[in-house]
């Protein structure tokens, strides 16, 4: 009978478990914290985005690093996979906009229990508030130590998350057990993550929700990336769910701004004939007054302030150049980019276990044998819509269908 052991009991551990289970292994999956899946809980804002309802060939373009590694895994083991195994044990999910898919019921936790009843289902051990501080190889058994026990076993899955959301216990152990056994680890960075504005405009702005808006990533001057969508000023900058994506091509010492096109839906001429017309309409007023059919309040004035037109200038005698440089304002918002905000806030980590290092089809190190890594700490990552949980579930399960194949053979 062999053992098994996965570290770490987040979507790519417990699909790794789940996988690997035969009559011919005992698997058991040692966790940090006093429960499973404790960062699942809070994706999706509580409502957990399970995955994403596009066909398995769509997903790719949605990855930002290393798509081609995930051939395997995601063919092996789709998004309709996951979402016919938890329907199976009784969840019941629906599709929103953008092809995201969430537990009918919007409570991440009735993901978890579904889990949970595979896992007994399949006789697999658990093992709750124990970090494990090192481990090593001796012969062909892992020895994994904490700070008062000891483990042994014949295959190991490292599924400890990234450096992310610290608070659920992603603390880039799967790193330093990496480097431990000579194998690469990549830099890592925050992912879909909040950015720090280089500008006071937006403290004005804090609060503010722009929907329908299309904001432009700048990298060097030039035009890099956009997303059509959500952008929430706060107190420090900027997030909501584009800037949450664009983030994830943002790097350090990197020189990127944001350009917001408040009106996407009209072109520059479209936009200022509109303006022209609000004017003719009310020529008599402060110009103040006179953008409220065209913009939210809380952004005329900073809008005005950035075209560098007084608030209480009537539009009587507003210039034609000033009502051009209002509809270039408002046509790009631009910010610069001071950084990303840090790993505490970050929804997943960029970088991690090069995936050099790993067997694309077994997610096995090249280096040590039976020493397997899955999700967050290896070097993949994708946009938000349920992407990175599907790379979690797919990675973890073609780990543990190796790990079952060798036990049948053995």
């Amino acid at each position: 009978m062999k053992e098994v052991i996965v570290i770490g009991g987040g979507p790519a551990g417990m699909m790794a478990a789940i996988a690997a289970k035969n009559e011919n292994n005992n698997v058991t999956i040692i966790e940090k914290n006093e429960k499973l899946g404790k960062k699942l809980y809070i994706t999706g804002k509580g409502r957990c985005n399970i995955t994403n309802y596009k066909d398995i060939s769509e997903f790719f373009p949605e990855i930002n690093r290393n798509e081609k590694f995930m051939y395997s895994a995601l063919y092996s083991f789709s998004n309709m996979d996951i979402l016919n195994l938890l329907s199976e044990y009784g969840l019941e999910y629906k599709v929103e906009r953008g092809d995201r898919v969430f537990p009918v019921s919007d409570k991440s936790s009735d993901v978890i229990k579904t889990f949970k009843k595979i896992l007994n289902d399949r006789g697999i051990n658990l093992i709750f508030d124990e970090d494990i501080r090192y481990i090593e190889k001796v012969d062909d058994k892992f020895r994994l130590y904490s700070k008062e026990s000891s483990f042994s076993c014949d295959y190991l899955v490292i599924a400890t998350g990234g450096n992310s959301y610290k608070k659920t216990g992603s603390t880039g152990d799967g790193y330093k057990f990496a480097k431990n056994f000579g194998i690469e680890v990549t830099d890592i960075y925050p992912g879909l993550v909040g950015l720090n504005l280089n500008s006071s405009i937006h403290k004005e702005l804090s609060g503010v929700n722009l929907k329908n808006v299309e904001v432009a990533l700048n990298k060097n001057g030039k035009p890099f990336k956009k997303e059509f969508g959500e952008a929430l000023f706060t107190h420090f900058g900027i997030s909501g769910p584009t800037i949450l994506s664009l983030s994830s091509l943002i790097y350090p010492k990197e020189k990127c701004s944001l350009s917001i096109d408040l009106k996407p839906g009209l072109n520059y001429n479209q936009l200022d004939d509109r303006i022209n017309r609000d004017f003719n309409k009310y020529i008599n007023k402060d110009i103040e007054n006179g953008l409220r059919d065209l913009l939210i309040k809380s952004l005329i004035k900073p809008v005005l302030e950035i075209s560098n037109i007084p608030r209480d200038k009537k539009i009587n005698q507003i210039t034609k150049e000033e009502r051009h440089r209002l509809t270039k304002t408002i046509k790009g918002l631009e910010f610069n980019i001071n950084c990303l905000r840090d790993f505490n806030e970050a929804i997943i980590t960029r970088g991690g276990v090069d995936v050099k290092e790993l067997d694309s089809s077994t997610m096995e190190s090249k280096k040590v044998e039976n020493l397997y890594f899955v999700g967050e700490v290896i070097d993949v990552d994708a946009f938000t819509g349920g992407y990175n949980l599907q790379i979690a579930y797919s990675t973890g399960f073609l780990a543990g269908s190796s790990i079952k194949d060798d036990c049948n053979d053995n």
